[in-house]
């Protein structure tokens, strides 16, 4: 078997692949993943095991930007992961998927993400559960109910907007010092913002992206605002269909404000999509995080990552202002927390250290644990799916 970059030529066998992992894509969308895919194969994203003129296995690394605490960094978001049946079981997803973490740190990713459809092969190359898409059911009628608190102007966006959007999406999530949404490149996005399906408005500091759905409700896909006024304004225009539509499935974050501005809210009916986070380059990762501006952090711990060796071993972590440093600190003359590669990329993410100790994935003195949880606390939720 041969692991190689994958071309054009090869674009019919991976759709076959992936009907057979995922299952059928109607031709609109084949037509749309034809054009996001393309662009890509040139630049390495494309990864794929052959068996001869056998296309066996592939995965695909997504070009993101991810915010920590507010802060923009390089992802490589990992998809379309598929073995072929009849070659599962034979070590193939594995060697991809080093292959893959290798070529994630070839492309400038500091980290990267995905949504797993199994955790075992994963969490042994050190990606580890961090966070998760939350999908709420809202009553339609609870949103019409939310009152402006100021006129906003509302328009119909498309495809030119997409500049616009990315612009708005990097405001809101450092103005909320959100941690794990992710954001495309302009390319993608006016792909998205394509889709004949969809509904699509735009305010000066946020939006909304929504469609029907075939029973009848409502599907929000996006809906971002970095102002209550917005937030009120956006959330009522879909409330405005509840004469149609009883209720609505939203992609929201965990904290969303809607779930504050409904006038009742005795439980709350989310669901979740769980991702997977991993650190690729320990010393860049840490230099380009958010942190929190009143916290200062000063200790050595030690990783070992045998995935990525750069990553092993003892690390002098410093953090003051809201920014962080990483640095090798040599042997060191007693015990000290020890992470494996997953442990670390947990905590990264915002994962309590005693979750991480009473999981078995993080040894030594326990002492520093509540300073590791002031520094990196998040709240870590993405707003898309790949």
């Amino acid at each position: 078997m041969e692991l190689r970059d994958l071309t054009v030529e090869d674009l019919d066998a991976v759709l076959d692949n992936r009907k057979r992992a995922f299952g059928p894509l109607s031709e609109s969308d084949v037509e749309t993943w034809r054009k996001l895919v393309v662009p890509v194969l040139a630049e390495g994203r494309y990864l794929g095991v052959v068996d001869g003129p056998r296309l066996v296995a592939t995965s695909r690394i997504n070009d993101f930007t991810q915010w920590w605490h507010g802060r923009p960094m390089s992802m490589g978001g990992v998809a379309s992961v598929t073995v072929a049946p009849e070659d599962r079981g034979r070590g193939v997803g594995r060697t991809l998927l080093r292959a893959t973490l290798g070529r994630c740190a070839d492309l400038g990713h500091p980290i990267s993400a995905l949504y797993p459809t199994t955790t075992p092969i994963y969490r042994s190359l050190g990606w580890e559960h961090a966070g998760a898409m939350h999908r709420a059911t809202l009553p339609t009628e609870a949103l019409r109910a939310i009152r402006l608190s100021e006129q906003v102007k509302l328009r119909r966006m498309g495809p030119g907007d997409a500049a616009e959007v990315i612009g708005i999406l990097g405001r809101v999530h450092a103005g909320t010092r959100a941690s794990g949404p992710v954001c495309r490149d302009e390319r993608s996005w006016r792909l998205w913002l394509e889709r004949k399906d969809d509904f699509l408005y735009l305010a000066d500091d946020g939006f909304v992206i929504y469609r029907w759905s075939d029973e009848g409700d409502i599907e929000v896909g996006n809906l971002v605002a970095g102002s209550e006024a917005t937030a009120r304004a956006l959330w009522s225009l879909i409330g405005s269909s509840a004469s149609t539509a009883k209720s609505v499935q939203a992609v929201v974050a965990p904290d969303d404000p809607v779930f504050w501005l409904i006038g009742d809210r005795s439980k709350d009916e989310v669901r979740q999509a769980r991702w997977m986070f991993r650190v690729v380059d320990l010393a860049a990762a840490v230099a380009g995080r958010g942190f929190p501006a009143g916290v200062t952090f000063d200790a050595v711990i030690q990783v070992d990552d045998p995935e990525r060796p750069a990553n092993s071993g003892p690390w002098h972590l410093s953090v003051s202002g809201g920014s962080g440093t990483a640095e090798p600190a040599g042997a060191q003359p007693g015990p000290i927390p020890t992470f494996t590669a997953g442990a670390f990329s947990a905590l990264f993410a915002g994962i309590p250290a005693a979750t991480l100790r009473r999981s078995g994935i993080l040894t030594g003195p326990e002492d520093g644990d509540e300073a590791l949880d002031a520094v990196f606390h998040a709240t870590p939720h993405m707003l898309d799916y790949f």
